[in-house]
């Protein structure tokens, strides 16, 4: 379902048509409903987190607009994370804090609020990691090199980025990757240090070929059969 509101605030045309005009990186997206728009590079990290966040299911930019009296206010993002519906806010030195009213004029509207700092977006490696990852956001791994790397995963539980290279034959192996944890078939620590991956590890699999040859795999905590077709 997603998490856009079904009536818009009219002022939203003309803030998601500026936002539109402004151009960061990485381009793609994995997990935004709606077309993405993004009004500073700050709030383009953000969305970046939210596509590699394993809690997250899907997520919108500049969902509505908050009012409490003559105020109004376009939060960056809302944020589906299982039952809970999150407005999210991304601030800088140059992009002001939001005003204190928000997150009561959220709470009103049915959402919890959350305030994301620059220091907190852009801590440690994940950041970095993430905008790597998403520059392959359109990829889409074939069947085969999927079958492979997730049954070499099943029978090791966890493997090296070198060691999994190999089980690529039909695509260009750090793009099948990528695409393969962007979707999550696959997890990663995103906390190491650029281009420090160094294991993989089965997370969890939505999956099922049919055909001779069998695989064993895991669906979240609860193993499977996949039949792997020649």
């Amino acid at each position: 379902m997603s998490v856009l509101p079904k009536i818009e605030h009219p002022t939203l045309r003309i803030l998601r048509a500026e936002a539109a005009c402004q151009q960061f990186r990485p381009r793609g997206t994995v997990r935004c409903i709606g077309k993405p728009a993004f009004r500073t590079q700050i709030a383009r990290d953000v969305g970046c987190l939210l596509d590699v966040d394993h809690q997250v299911s899907e997520w919108s930019c500049l969902p509505l607009v908050l009012t409490a009296g003559d105020d109004s206010h376009a939060p960056d993002f809302v944020v589906r994370r299982g039952d809970r519906q999150v407005l999210v806010d991304a601030f800088t030195a140059s992009w002001p804090r939001p005003d204190g009213w928000i997150e009561a004029a959220a709470i009103r509207r049915g959402y919890s609020y959350e305030l994301w700092s620059e220091e907190q977006i852009r801590a440690g490696y994940r950041l970095v990691n993430s905008r790597d990852l998403l520059r392959y956001a359109t990829w889409e791994c074939p069947l085969g090199d999927r079958v492979r790397l997730l049954a070499a995963l099943d029978e090791a539980g966890s493997l090296t980025v070198a060691e999994c290279l190999p089980a690529f034959l039909e695509t260009r192996p750090v793009a099948g990757l990528a695409s393969l944890i962007l979707q999550r078939f696959v997890d990663v620590e995103l906390d190491d240090a650029p281009k420090g991956m160094p294991r993989l590890g089965r997370r969890h699999l939505a999956l099922r070929a049919t055909g001779g040859a069998r695989a064993r795999c895991y669906h979240c905590t609860k193993r499977q059969a996949l039949d792997g077709g020649q």
